[in-house]
């Protein structure tokens, strides 16, 4: 088989969409929402460059490479290496982990704790118990579009909606004045809150992600599979923005 079907493609979408959304598209859109005031709408358009279209450029970039080393080795060797280490050190063990574990943490389970109960005891169980699943659900990828794209993304998009819909049950305050640099350079605060989200550099390792799982079945055209991940990616894109 040299293409996908319709719902393998969705799936494919999907799946990259929910490697995009993470902690970070959690806390800045809002943030940036509220500090941005009436300059809302330059703001987040700045926002989505970094946030938005660069990550899907990413993705296509490093896919047509068939990686990020394969990618970065243009300009040569060492570069490459070094650059390729900082960015799964970055998207890993830096950053990307603590923030995906803690966010939900704050979010989810310490607001509801009881007050004589430990945060740092809570802290490290669900740790272990969240990185656990992390991990199991990582051991088979070639399970991972299926229970991403069947299970985990319709669930999230679910969970965005509700989210989104409750919001106007609540009283919504006016737009208000630009705090701070959202009122001297709304355009630059935007484009590094979008850089912020690190979907511009989870991409650089997103795109060889997808490469492997278009392979994945049965495609063996390099120019098929790019084209695939193009459309895979503006989709998902377009359901990040």
């Amino acid at each position: 088989m040299e293409k996908l079907s319709k719902k393998e493609f969705i799936m494919v979408s999907l799946m990259l969409f929910s490697l995009f959304f993470g902690a970070g598209n959690l806390i800045f859109p809002p943030m940036a929402g509220k500090m941005s005031g009436t300059n809302m709408l330059l703001v987040m358009m700045f926002f989505s460059i970094t946030a938005v279209v660069l990550p899907v450029l990413g993705v296509i970039a490093v896919a047509k490479s068939k990686g990020l080393e394969n990618l970065a080795s243009r300009v040569n060797k060492v570069f490459a290496t070094v650059f390729t280490v900082l960015i799964y050190l970055s998207i890993g063990p830096l950053l990307g982990i603590p923030r995906a574990g803690s966010v939900p943490f704050e979010m989810a389970v310490a607001p509801y704790l009881p007050e004589t109960f430990s945060n740092k005891i809570a802290l490290l169980i669900y740790t272990l118990v969240f990185f656990g699943i992390a991990y199991w659900l990582s051991l088979n990828p070639n399970k991972l579009v299926e229970r991403m794209g069947k299970i985990l993304t319709p669930a999230l998009l679910v969970l965005i909606v509700f989210l989104f819909g409750a919001s106007f049950f609540k009283e919504m305050p006016s737009f208000t004045a630009p705090i701070g640099e959202y009122s001297k350079n709304p355009a630059v605060s935007g484009f590094l809150d979008g850089y912020n989200t690190m979907d511009a550099v989870a991409a650089l390792n997103f795109g060889f992600v997808i490469y492997l799982t278009i392979s994945k079945f049965n495609i063996s055209d390099d120019r098929k599979i790019l084209s695939i991940a193009t459309k895979s990616g503006i989709l998902a894109g377009s359901i990040l923005m």
